[in-house]
């Protein structure tokens, strides 16, 4: 209960400052002049004075509000180290039963896991404690006690503040002395030419070992180990990693471990290089002019990325109509240097309505067809040419063609249309305008009768005639269009069709896009979750077996979202590399920062706290050594008394309480006021009486 002196004027308190104003002048005069009773007359003015005021006692009944503490518990990705995960379990369990058993303190209990940890970038403890306390009035704020390894990365400096109105007391698991191996990236290029061979900059450390020894490094890319050397541990070591394909390429570095280091989780770093291609080389060859040639240089020159040789032969070598040589304008065709000497610099060849003119001999074929097993690609967009005597099939490209046209030409309006197999190949797997009876898209009117002898077939025409196929000839690829009629859907006749999604994906499958592969295996990372994705023409996929960094297994079941594309989604809660197989294929990919702080060292410690804990008067010390748990007592004092020492912390007593009710007594009212008026007032009649 607090009591306080309160008033509440009978009349407006400036009139009673005049009434006191005056009695005391007259008082004054009558001292002054020596009246008998002048002082009993001042008694009586500020009888009446403090009367008119009305003063009263006021009693106030407060309930004195808790003390609020949070308590951060760690149990991130680097406390499962050792016996760091039962300890933090035993030391909460405690901690919470003892402040729990102290009158006025709220415990306000906060875990810090991993759930949505996989995308952060370290331990964020304090945060959580802000969080936890973010409600309470700086006055009621106890304290904060985290239970943790000390690898706590949004902790204060030295020159911050540590924002909590409480003393910080840090309760660390581990041991002292700890030692623990790692590999630091100190320069990773962003990107790399396809094909290239940068170097990336690393260090393998022995934090709290010592240094001068050798270790072996083990580099992998996309999963496949490319080299093993020996290192100097301590020391800047530049490894050349050659860039395979587009896209991430993920480097994984990997040192042998120590016998007495804490864990090997963080023997690993991984680099994601991006390749990116040079200008695509492309030699666009097209037998003679034709009302499709223009699509195919427009589509091509479109591509920033691209580099187009185009020749279209207009004038055969046995063509002679008696032009003069200064009146042509025309180059004669560099056979040798494209077909002989330069034909590895292509990364796609694309004949179009070409047919045999006597322009390149059979030799320069059989290097074409060489080109391809050695991991070339070329696609084959044939007209009538293809059905004659004169098709490039009746040339040693026969071996890796995989359609023999039969020497019927079709000619009669039809819908190409998505083959089965094509529902499920990613280049026409959800082309637009496919899912419709017929296809919602223009007509063609002409198709080469062909016979599949390898490969699959994607698209068909009349009949379920072959129109498109792909195949694979060794190292290198292949694709035969039978229709020369695709430049209708780019002149938009009967509203044009999706000519460019389909040669773009027809050409990228060429040149090998991963993207594209009919039989693929991917991992990806999305919205905290691990997508698994298995691309198959097969009816049915096997389970996947996905191995977290730590080297937990997982088998996942896959279920059908597209055709051919098999799909599920694997909640994660650790950054670092994941890894899934089926049997037949592979997949990598990272998860997190590619070298997160969370891991980088896991040795546990007191520095990291120590400034927060200095700042609000609180303490930080090891409570998990000799195997056994030895926590301090627990102690509530008043703000501004030592909040720590040995064996025991402090928190802050709260100073706050809650209003519950208020009661007056008057000091001036009812017979008690009457009687002190009327005293005054006989007491200054009996002394001027006398």
């Amino acid at each position: 209960m607090t009591w306080s002196l309160s008033f509440d004027p009978l009349v407006p308190t400036v009139f009673v400052i005049v009434f006191a104003a005056i009695g005391a002048a007259l008082v004054l005069g009558g001292l002054v002049r020596r009246v008998r009773g002048a002082v009993v007359r001042a008694l009586a003015v500020a009888a009446l004075a403090v009367a008119l005021l009305n003063p009263s006692l006021r009693e106030e009944i407060r309930t004195p509000l808790s003390s609020v503490v949070a308590v951060v518990v760690d149990e991130s990705q680097s406390q499962t180290i050792g016996e760091r995960a039962a300890e933090t379990d035993q030391i909460r369990e405690q901690v919470v039963a003892e402040l729990g058993a102290i009158d006025g303190l709220e415990v306000r209990t906060v875990v810090v896991g991993r759930d949505g940890g996989a995308q952060a970038d370290g331990t964020e403890l304090f945060a959580a404690a802000y969080d936890a306390l973010s409600d309470v009035p700086p006055d009621r704020v106890g304290g904060a006690l985290f239970i943790t390894d000390g690898q706590v990365h949004d902790a204060p400096g030295p020159d911050a503040e540590a924002g909590i109105a409480g003393p910080v007391h840090g309760l660390i698991t581990g041991r002292e002395g700890e030692i623990d191996r790692r590999i630091v990236l100190e320069r990773v290029p962003r990107f790399g030419l396809v094909n290239s061979t940068p170097s990336i900059a690393l260090r393998v450390e022995d934090r709290g070992g010592r240094t001068g020894a050798t270790a072996e490094l083990t580099v992998r890319r996309d999963g496949e180990e490319i080299e093993t050397r020996w290192v100097p541990v301590g020391q800047t070591v530049r490894i050349p990693v050659e860039i395979a394909h587009g896209g991430n390429n993920i480097f994984e570095f990997d040192v042998e471990p120590r016998d007495d280091e804490l864990s090997d989780v963080n023997n690993q770093a991984v680099a994601i290089v991006d390749g990116v291609r040079d200008n695509l080389r492309v030699l666009l060859v097209s037998g003679e002019p034709h009302a499709g040639e223009r699509t195919w240089r427009n589509l091509l020159k479109s591509d920033a990325s691209v580099d187009l040789v185009h020749f279209t032969i207009l004038r055969p070598p046995e063509k002679q109509d008696g032009t003069p040589i200064n009146e042509l304008s025309l180059i004669a065709f560099p056979t040798r240097e494209l077909f002989s000497e330069k034909i590895d610099e292509f990364d796609l060849i694309v004949f179009d309505r070409y047919h045999r003119r006597n322009v390149l001999p059979s030799l320069y074929f059989d290097n074409i067809a060489q080109y391809i097993r050695n991991g070339g690609a070329v696609l084959v967009a044939a007209g009538p040419d293809y059905a004659n005597l004169q098709s490039i099939y009746y040339t040693p490209l026969a071996d890796v063609l995989p359609g023999e046209p039969s020497g019927q030409v079709l000619e009669e309006p039809y819908y190409p249309e998505v083959s089965e197999l094509g529902e499920r190949h990613p280049v026409t797997r959800d082309l637009p305008g496919a899912a419709g009876d017929p296809p919602d898209w223009s007509r063609w009117f002409r198709l080469v009768d062909a016979m599949p002898t390898t490969g699959d077939t994607i698209m068909v025409g009349p009949e379920d005639r072959p129109l498109l196929q792909l195949a694979r000839q060794d190292e290198g690829r292949i694709a035969l269009m039978l229709s020369d009629h695709v430049w209708l859907w780019a002149r938009g006749y009967e509203g044009g069709g999706p000519h460019v999604p389909l040669l773009r994906r027809l050409a990228h499958w060429l040149m090998k896009e991963p993207e594209l592969e009919e039989e693929a295996l991917r991992l990806s990372s999305e919205d905290g979750d691990l997508v698994v994705e298995r691309q198959t023409l097969g009816d049915e996929v096997a389970p996947v077996t996905v191995t977290a960094p730590g080297g937990e297994e997982q088998e996942v079941v896959l279920e059908a979202a597209e055709p051919g594309l098999w799909r599920a989604r694997v909640p994660v809660d650790e950054v670092g590399l994941y890894r899934a197989a089926d049997g037949d294929k592979t997949a990598i990919t990272h998860v997190g920062p590619p070298n997160p702080r969370e891991i980088a060292d896991l040795r546990s410690t007191t520095e990291r706290m120590q400034p927060a804990a200095d700042a609000t008067g609180g303490s930080v010390r090891r409570v998990a050594d000799a195997g056994s748990i030895d926590l301090p007592s627990v102690s509530m004092r008043d703000d501004g008394e030592r909040m720590g020492g040995v064996g025991w912390i402090g928190l802050k007593r709260s100073s706050a309480s809650s209003l519950e009710g208020v009661q007056q007594i008057p000091l001036f009212s009812g017979f008690l006021g009457l009687a002190v008026l009327l005293g005054a007032i006989g007491a200054t009649w009996y002394r001027e009486g006398r």
